[in-house]
C-alpha cells in the first residue's frame, strides 16, 4: 500500500512539474536538459564545433540539448543503458568506471575534449547520505577522468549532492582546476539536495 501511495505522489507531482511538460514540448527525452541549459545561460560553456564526453548520459537530454548548441561539434555519450540514437554523439554502452570502457572513450577522442559533464548518480537505495556519498564517488572518478582528456581550458559539469562528500569534491576539484563553482539550478527541484559543480581551467 505504501508503495502504491508513493508511485501516486509521484506521477501527481510530475503531472504538476512544468519542466515535465515543456520537456514533452520541446521534445527532450527529461527535464534535466533545463538544468544544463540554465548553467550553460550562466556559464557560457557550449559554442559551435566543440567535442564533449557525456557521462551517465541516459536517457540522453543532455546529449540532446549539446547536440542542439554545439553545431558541427561533437558529442561522446556514454551509459550502462542502451539510449535512442542522436544527431552527432557517437554512443557508448557500459559501465563508464571500468578501465576498459575508459580506454575505449579515449579511441574516439582526436584532440582534447572541451567539456566533460555527469548527470550520473546511483540508483538511489532512499537513505540519503549513501546515495549522496556513492553519487560523490562516480563524481570524483569521473573528475579524475577528466584529468587526462580535457583540454587547458576546459569545462568540467557534474551532479552533486549536499551531504557528506561535498567539501571533498568542493577541494578535489580546486585541486584540479583553477576556478570552481557550484550552482543550483531553478530547474532542479526544491526538495532535492542536489546541486552541480561546474569547473573550468586545467591547472
Amino acid at each position: 500500500m505504501k508503495k502504491n501511495k508513493i508511485s501516486k505522489n509521484w506521477v501527481n507531482k510530475q503531472r504538476r512539474d512544468i519542466y515535465v511538460r515543456q520537456s514533452k514540448i520541446d521534445g527532450y527525452r527529461a527535464r534535466s536538459a533545463y538544468k544544463l541549459m540554465e548553467i550553460n545561460e550562466k556559464f557560457k560553456i557550449f559554442k559551435g564545433g566543440i567535442t564533449i564526453l557525456d557521462i551517465g548520459a541516459a536517457p540522453g537530454s543532455w546529449s540532446q540539448y549539446a547536440s542542439k548548441v554545439v553545431k558541427n561539434g561533437k558529442i561522446i555519450s556514454i551509459d550502462l543503458k542502451e539510449m535512442e540514437e542522436i544527431e552527432n554523439t557517437i554512443q557508448i554502452k557500459g559501465d563508464f568506471t571500468e578501465i576498459n570502457i575508459q580506454k575505449k572513450i579515449k579511441e574516439h577522442i582526436k584532440k582534447s575534449l572541451d567539456v566533460v559533464m555527469s548527470d550520473m548518480a546511483v540508483n538511489t537505495t532512499g537513505i540519503k547520505n549513501i546515495d549522496s556519498i556513492q553519487t560523490g564517488e562516480l563524481c570524483k572518478e569521473a573528475m579524475n577522468f577528466s584529468k587526462e582528456v580535457i583540454s587547458n581550458e576546459g569545462f568540467f559539469i557534474s551532479k552533486i549532492f549536499m551531504g557528506g562528500t561535498f567539501n571533498e569534491i568542493v577541494a578535489l576539484g580546486k585541486k584540479i582546476f583553477k576556478e570552481v563553482k557550484v550552482f543550483k539550478p531553478l530547474s532542479s527541484r526544491k526538495d532535492s539536495k542536489e546541486s552541480f559543480i561546474i569547473c573550468k581551467k586545467l591547472r
